[in-house]
Parts: C-alpha cells; structure tokens; sequence
C-alpha cells in the first residue's frame, strides 16, 4: 500500500500483504478458467483452515449504495463515504443472473443446524439470500435456521447498520431483526426479548476468543433444541 502511494495511487481501500497474496491467487484461478468455489478450497487447505468455507456463488454479485445523489460500490460507500446515511436504495447486481454452487445446496440440506452470524442484516446476509434459489433453500431446507443478532442493549458495535436498517424500514430492536428474517429463520439469539418468534436471550457481546466460542456453542444448542 505504501509503495502504491509512492507512485501517486489514490489508496483508500488499505489490505495487508496476507489479503493482498489471497486476492492475487483467487484472481490468478479464477482467470486460469477455476471456480470461485474450488478456488477457496484451494486457499483454505494451504492455509490449514479446517472449516470447509463456501462462497454463496461462483458468478460476482457487487453490492450498491444509492445515497447522496448517487449510486456507489459498496466498499467505496463505507469508507470514502463513511457509511453515513440515509440510504436511498440498495441492489445486488448480478444476483438474478448468480445461482447457489451444488455444495452450498448440498451444505444447506445435509445441515443438522445453520446460523446466520450477527453481520449487517442488509448488506451481509441480504446479498446471499437474493442469489436465486438460495432463501428458498433455507426456507424450506430440514435444518431448523437461527440467526445471532448484530445489537448488544440496542446498539450496534460495529459498522452502518442503523442507516441500512432504516432504509429496509426495520427498527434497531430484536423485533426489528425478526421481521428482517422473516421466514427464513426459526429463532433469534439476542439480549432483547421479542414475540414474533422464539428467542434465545443471551449476551451477544463477543469480547475475545471466548466470547465468540460461548455465543457460537449457546447458539448451535439452541439451534439443536428448535429442531
């Protein structure tokens, strides 16, 4: 990044040489005629990752903000424009024409519990769910679906989850995370209580290693128990 500056490149988007080596071979697959999927495997298994990590599709969705008067690539919003709102409208380009690969199908029906983690609801998990066919699986897959909730004690810790949520007309509470989710999920893991659904009510502060492992083992188990 620093030698990109000396050159007298605009850079506003900072990686690290680990990301920046990941993002070079992904491209160097790719354009050698390699999934996205395979892709990934390939990276993970050299790095010794054990979890299996699938993309939610082999063809780009590129996510886009429109918001004060006009539209913009997604990271170019959240950094140049601070994610600061309103936001007037959010599109998935791409997504009609993308499709779940065969292993995500696969990972969703074989499943015994999924979670969707405590991401932005709008601009996290939405550009999944509209790749066709893939809210579908969820909805009707076997595998009871809960989802961890992105507030502690009604905030938000991290990122422009307020103005997102605005503009998909759903209040910052567990009631409005529900209603997000409706019919994909089948309970909710928040620090609010909320009636639309079962709720499993926990702190969902992940401070540290420990942190994380106790919400993922509370969530999994309840998961388990909706089933």
């Amino acid at each position: 990044m620093d030698a990109l500056r000396e050159l007298g490149v605009d850079v506003w988007f900072n990686l690290g040489d680990r990301d920046l080596a990941i993002g070079l071979e992904r491209a160097r697959a790719l354009a050698a005629g390699g999934r996205l999927t395979d892709a990934h495997q390939t990276i993970a298994s050299r790095l010794g990752v054990g979890a299996r990590v699938l993309p939610m599709a082999d063809r780009p969705v590129r996510t886009r903000v429109l918001a004060h008067g006009r539209w913009w690539p997604l990271q170019e919003f959240l950094i140049k424009g601070r994610g600061e709102g309103p936001v007037d409208d959010v599109e998935f380009r791409g997504a009609p024409a993308a499709s779940p690969s065969p292993e995500v199908l696969e990972a969703i029906r074989t499943a015994r519990a999924i979670v969707i983690g405590p991401s932005n609801p709008v601009i996290s998990i939405d550009p999944i769910l509209a790749v066709d066919g893939l809210r579908a699986a969820l909805e009707h897959g076997a595998a009871p679906v809960v989802a961890v909730s992105p507030l502690v004690r009604g905030t938000v810790v991290k990122g422009p989850t307020e103005p997102f949520m605005a503009w998909a007309g759903h209040p910052l509470t567990s009631s409005g995370i529900a209603a997000f989710y409706d019919g994909v999920i089948d309970g909710l893991v928040a620090d609010e209580r909320t009636t639309a659904m079962p709720v499993l009510e926990t702190d969902v502060l992940m401070d540290g290693a420990a942190g994380r492992a106790r919400v993922a083992g509370e969530a999994l188990r309840f998961a388990v128990a909706l089933g």
